[in-house]
């Protein structure tokens, strides 16, 4: 299950996404997100989803790699869906006791496992396609305006991009301390919902620990290279648009229209 989180995840291959500015593909992840909310019929859902498989297709990256983080909101996604299903009023159309399921149910529900799936691919595409680097000089230069309101905007994206980098690696020693204490005798997989979150102690003092001397190593490092904030730094690679990046923002316009359009057209036939 550890294994399977890719959110904070770099996955290295050459591909028009990785090519892209990482303003350009931050920009389209919060738009591919509002066009979810947005969403309100199947066309607008079918459009999405067409939007979605070609950010797939144009990263390069194996699309079985990408939909294994889907693993990890499992849970979520079962009690977002069950509460949708069972206590949306409506037209029932299947009674099971006190439980009744109405066709507006159905159709919330389905929508909201949807918006959470693509949620979580959506994102993951960013963070599989963009290095740490290259997301916090992207941070920092599209909150750039942040500046004139005395807003840290670089040590603020710097602590993104850094908690983003940490999910991959507190993942991977998640897996080896839950490996050495099984050896030693934890059961992590038996017993109740409490007993299973009191088995989970013994593995929660050591990762604190190790978080916390990483996060100290990380600091040590930083002022080793005499690090004090954003304040006169330069970029050795400063972010400039290209042609492609032009062409992204147009479709991602068209995309978020169409969107809206469809949204539009319901409201008025109702």
């Amino acid at each position: 299950m550890l294994k399977d989180i890719t959110l904070g995840q770099y996955y290295p291959v050459e591909s028009i996404l990785h090519k892209l500015d990482p303003r350009t593909k931050l920009f389209g992840t919060m738009v591919f997100i509002i066009s979810l909310f947005i969403a309100n019929d199947i066309w607008a859902y079918m459009i999405a989803t067409v939007f979605l498989a070609a950010a797939i297709k144009l990263s390069n990256v194996p699309f079985k790699f990408m939909v294994r983080g889907l693993k990890a909101i499992v849970f979520l996604l079962l009690i977002s869906v069950s509460f949708n299903l069972f206590l949306t009023p409506g037209k029932a159309v299947l009674t099971l006791g006190f439980l009744k399921i109405t066709k507006e149910g159905f159709m919330v529900a389905g929508f909201m496992g949807i918006r959470l799936i693509y949620l979580v691919v959506g994102s993951s595409i960013m963070t599989l396609t963009t290095t740490p680097n290259q997301l916090t000089d992207g941070l920092e230069k599209s909150l750039g305006f942040l500046n004139r309101f005395r807003v840290p905007v670089h040590e603020v994206s710097m602590m993104m991009s850094i908690a983003l980098r940490f999910i991959p690696i507190l993942v991977e020693e998640t897996d080896k301390i839950m490996k050495a204490q099984m050896a030693r005798g934890a059961d992590f997989e038996t017993g109740n919902l409490i007993q299973k979150a009191k088995n989970m102690i013994p593995l929660l003092v050591p990762l604190f620990i190790s978080a916390f001397r990483r996060a100290t190593d990380l600091a040590m490092a930083m002022e080793a290279r005499c690090y004090r904030g954003g304040e006169g730094r330069t970029k050795m690679k400063p972010l400039k648009y290209g042609n492609q990046d032009r062409i992204t923002y147009l479709v991602y316009v068209l995309y978020l229209a169409v969107i809206i359009g469809l949204r539009i057209l319901r409201v008025k036939s109702f």
